[in-house]
């Protein structure tokens, strides 16, 4: 793992999260507790801050970084960012799962038990309203979130990826 520091920011996170060997977390990042940062992924603070709450995993090559000056960007609780998705300068709030290779743009807002589907792409300044599933090119919303859906989805790919973590610990 690259912990790098930059602008006097050094990366922080809280207790029991797990790395990946060639994750890299740079300057002014704050993490909660019970993350995951998985292979190749990277969290880039070096031009504005990031902030992620506890229980959040950012999948394998995805991206999280914010936009010098203007926008941080901000990840509640218990979120997942699947393999290769790009997070840029937007907030998500708790209980959202950003599917593979989705792209989330610039003071976009992902409201809580929201699901942003694989390949979708946020455009600038969209709010995703609570319980609603995004997907599209730009994203549009085509459903809302079932009970089945948060549950079977959202709280359970969180939860996954908490187990796969504690495989890596020694």
């Amino acid at each position: 793992m690259l912990i790098k520091t930059v602008l006097g920011h050094t990366p922080k996170y809280g207790t029991d999260c797990f790395f990946a060997d060639n994750a890299t977390l740079i300057g002014d990042i704050i993490m909660g507790n019970y993350c995951s940062v998985w292979f190749q992924a990277v969290v880039r603070g070096d031009v504005n801050s990031i902030r992620i709450g506890d229980h959040v995993n950012i999948q394998d090559g995805a991206v999280i970084h914010a936009t010098y000056k203007t926008s941080q960007t901000t990840i509640g609780n218990n979120v997942s960012i699947g393999h290769n998705a790009i997070v840029h300068g937007c907030t998500l709030h708790d209980n959202v799962l950003v599917g593979m290779g989705a792209i989330i743009m610039d003071d976009a807002v992902v409201e809580s038990n929201s699901i942003i589907a694989a390949g979708a792409v946020v455009a600038k300044n969209t709010v995703v309203p609570a319980g609603s599933v995004f997907a599209g090119i730009p994203a549009k919303k085509i459903k809302d979130t079932s009970p089945e859906l948060v549950s079977g989805e959202i709280e359970r790919i969180a939860k996954n990826y908490s187990l796969y973590a504690s495989w890596f610990k020694d």
